[in-house]
């Protein structure tokens, strides 16, 4: 089954899927069919709002039933999403919010003990509110080829750039997810993905209306939590970080939890451990795992497939996804081309032009080999990011903020391997005048997300450079 765009495909999933659950958070309980009324009441509080046909709404909260009848809401009723980390600081989320020219922001006040502001001018709207539930049902026409989602990233420069992505693309790409990650209907999906993040929101909240699945958000991973729901409500659908997947292992080690009902396995990471792959395999009770490479600017690109050994589930990211090709430039960079490259970077034809070649093929920035069957490894990032407990961390864009503190000269950041979340950064500094590494610490906790707060400093008298001057991180690492 088609759809021509993303609103079309979520409510006609009252019709497809009816009285079952569609949304389990806390105590509320929504069907398919109320969770259409509650999209479509939304969406004529959007209108009510002022919000036409390619407006731009932020959403900054977390992962909640409000969000997704928020987000689906505003998609009915014409309007772009453009999510917004919750972990960004106030100026993080304003810049963004700012260069969207978002109409409005959506905010879940109190999370994580935060009020949330926006820029000058543009209001602030508490999902805890009765704003969704204000509206007369409402729905405006969409087609596949419009903009659906604004997702900002980072990229070398450590400015966030905001992707395009149409209702189109987002479309046939996630129907795919689907088949691969072994969604079903009926299955009870558990998103510890945040929304903000293409996993969240396109692995996990619109494959769920294409699929079936009931979608059950946790707005903050806390093990425990996520143990009682999977006992209590029979979860059978559990992607996350590598992580996720230790703390399963520990528990099932323990004792006393019942994981029984736990089908479908989805991960990735730059490497896994074959033994993780088969732990999870011969420990859990998944029946099917699958790991994949993906970026905002063109979804999912690759994924294993069943009846790939634990070797080539761990240490490859699989063969391409259909209608996408896969290949690795003369310096290693991996390029993809096909139908889920980006539209573009917002107001930033450069940018976009750097990207992507007059052929089509987009740069990753990552570095890769593709083996004789055509499957993809990961070995490296060309860009230098890294990833802390499953965010993605730019040390372009910690740089920028460290170099604002008076003391600091030079800095450069590189990530280093931790225990418990894979990596984390180190700040290599040469200072103007004193600071010391534990003031630096807590001066960056109050200006970035916490992911890329430097967990230690370094301070030198000089940074090894090349003869361009740019520093040689690879000395540093």
């Amino acid at each position: 089954m088609t759809w021509d765009s993303v609103p079309r495909m979520v409510l006609s999933a009252a019709d497809r899927f009816g009285a079952a659950e569609a949304v389990v958070d806390g105590p509320l309980r929504l069907t398919f069919v109320e969770l259409a009324e509650r999209v479509r009441k939304a969406a004529g509080a959007f209108a009510s709002l002022g919000v036409e046909k390619g407006d731009r709404v932020a959403v900054w909260a977390p992962n909640s039933a409000q969000w997704i009848v928020a987000a689906f809401g505003l998609l009915t009723a014409g309007g772009v999403l453009v999510p917004v980390n919750t972990r960004f600081r106030t100026a993080e989320a304003h810049d963004i919010i700012t260069r969207s020219g978002a109409k409005a922001v959506l905010v879940q006040q109190g999370f994580l003990g935060t009020e949330f502001t926006g820029p000058r001018g543009v209001p602030v709207i508490d999902l805890g509110s009765d704003f969704l539930d204000s509206g007369t049902p409402f729905e405006r026409a969409v087609s596949g080829s419009d903009v659906c989602d604004i997702i900002f990233t980072s990229g070398t420069t450590g400015r966030p750039k905001g992707v395009l992505m149409s209702h189109a693309q987002n479309l046939r790409l996630f129907a795919e997810w689907c088949e691969l990650a072994d969604l079903r209907e009926g299955d009870r999906y558990l998103i510890v993905n945040p929304f903000f993040h293409m996993f969240g929101w396109k692995a996990g909240l619109i494959a769920s209306l294409i699929r079936g699945a009931t979608i059950l958000p946790v707005p903050v991973f806390d093990v425990d939590h996520v143990l009682d729901l999977v006992e209590r409500e029979r979860v059978t659908m559990l992607p996350g970080p590598p992580t996720l997947y230790h703390s399963l292992l520990a528990a099932r080690a323990k004792g006393g939890r019942d994981l029984s009902s736990l089908r479908a396995a989805v991960t990735g990471a730059a490497d896994i451990p074959v033994e993780l792959i088969r732990r999870i395999s011969e420990e859990l009770p998944f029946r099917t795992i699958m790991t994949g490479y993906g970026l905002t600017e063109a979804g999912t690109v690759t994924a294993s497939r069943p009846g790939d050994s634990f070797d080539d589930i761990a240490t490859t990211v699989g063969t391409p996804c259909a209608g996408l090709q896969v290949r690795v430039a003369d310096d290693g960079e991996v390029l993809v081309r096909g139908y889920s490259v980006m539209l573009g970077y917002l107001d930033d034809p450069a940018a976009t032009a750097e990207a992507i070649t007059p052929d089509g093929w987009l740069h990753t920035g990552d570095l890769g080999t593709l083996d004789a069957e055509g499957r993809l490894r990961i070995v490296g990032r060309k860009k230098d990011m890294f990833v802390v407990g499953g965010f993605n961390a730019y040390p372009a864009e910690i740089e920028g903020f460290l170099l604002q503190h008076p003391a600091v000269a030079q800095a450069a950041v590189v990530g280093v391997p931790d225990a418990r979340l894979g990596q984390v950064g180190k700040a290599f500094v040469v200072r103007h005048s004193p600071v010391s590494a534990a003031e630096l610490i807590d001066w960056s906790r109050e200006r970035m997300a916490g992911f890329k707060v430097p967990r230690t400093v370094e301070f030198r008298e000089e940074l090894p450079l090349n003869a361009t001057g740019k520093v040689l991180k690879d000395r540093l690492r």
